[in-house]
């Protein structure tokens, strides 16, 4: 549905060489996904959502929708093209001014529906996302996760192919933000919708999407599926997010905490959904006569399957704990979890 092929934008600078925001990204968006793209602040993640409908125009490269090089359009082509692509703001960017049927319908100014038509389509949007009962009242009258249905609303008025949503949960509390990722669940399984959202928050990558891009000064520095690059994740900046989604491996103060309870050798066994490597430990552990406790364990689903680790406590003479602990790393470096 959405390609990226080495596209670079660059900033101009009053003074020295011109800021790089993306630099030579490469990505493929399937039809019917939904694409996730992390990093921190600063990583591009915000300018490479806008290059993809061209409300930002690439320095280099080309960006394909629905395999329309955008690039090579007049505009009133990327116009229309842009009016199947909806967008999600963080702040919801809601007019105050009018009402929550009033914001829904805006969108559809411009497409050639009669009047009673488009409110037709924007109170089909409201029921969509659970607000009909609220189409005469105004944003600041309702609570920022109503805000933000509306703003997913205003979005699918215009039958989109594909929806943009830019930290679309940030601004929102957990159990909203869970309310929301919901909906846009929806939005994708009941419609058909692609989306691609940016996010600082590797948990919202884990709870809806189905690939995830991670960035960094501007390169996407890890890609794939989910649950691929949730277990083995090969970049420290990839690792660094993972870590802050599972909480599975304890380490500063409470680790310090665990070895003060358990005297015994503490090793970190990582937990996925290969059952195999499960009944592999529990062989080696009785196999060398090691006894163990459960010290810390930190385990979530990610595309419907466990993943995470369990720190154990082994207990035992010095040459079978070293015999388990060799024969683990051996299975880690084969692949076997």
């Amino acid at each position: 549905m959405i390609e990226l092929r080495d596209v670079t934008k660059t900033f101009p600078r009053a003074q020295g060489e011109d800021f790089r925001a993306v630099d030579g990204v490469s990505l493929t968006v399937e039809r019917g996904s939904v694409f996730g793209i992390v990093g921190h602040s600063g990583a591009g993640k915000s300018t490479l959502l806008r290059l993809i409908n061209y409300l930002e125009t690439p320095t280099s490269g080309s960006v394909l929708v629905d395999g329309r090089d955008l690039g090579t359009l007049g505009e009133r082509q990327r116009r229309a093209v842009r009016r199947s692509i909806g967008m999600v703001f963080q702040q919801f960017n809601l007019f105050r001014s009018r009402t929550v049927l009033g914001n829904v319908r805006y969108p559809l100014g411009q497409s050639g529906l009669s009047r009673a038509e488009a409110r037709e389509r924007a109170e089909e949007a409201l029921r969509f996302v659970g607000l009909e009962q609220q189409a005469r009242r105004y944003p600041e009258q309702l609570s920022g996760g109503q805000r933000q249905r509306v703003g997913i609303a205003r979005a699918l008025a215009t039958s989109p192919g594909v929806l943009l949503c830019d930290e679309a949960t940030s601004a929102l509390d957990p159990q909203t933000t869970q309310e929301v990722l919901a909906l846009l669940r929806r939005v994708n399984s009941e419609l058909g919708v692609t989306i691609v959202l940016i996010t600082h928050e590797m948990d919202v990558v884990r709870s809806l999407c189905d690939s995830v891009a991670v960035m960094a000064d501007g390169k996407v520095v890890e890609s794939g599926g989910v649950y691929d690059v949730f277990s083995r994740p090969r970049h420290p900046t990839t690792e660094s997010f993972v870590r802050s989604a599972l909480h599975d491996r304890p380490d500063g103060p409470a680790l310090d905490r665990l070895r003060a309870r358990h005297d015994g050798r503490l090793v970190t066994v990582p937990v996925s959904g290969d059952a195999a490597g499960g009944h592999e430990l529990s062989r080696l552990l009785r196999e060398h006569a090691v006894d163990f406790t459960i010290a810390h364990a930190g385990v979530a689903e990610v595309q419907d399957r466990p993943l995470g680790s369990v720190t154990l406590e082994l207990r035992g003479t010095d040459a079978d704990v070293d015999a388990v602990l060799d024969r683990l790393s051996g299975l880690e470096k084969a692949g076997t979890r």
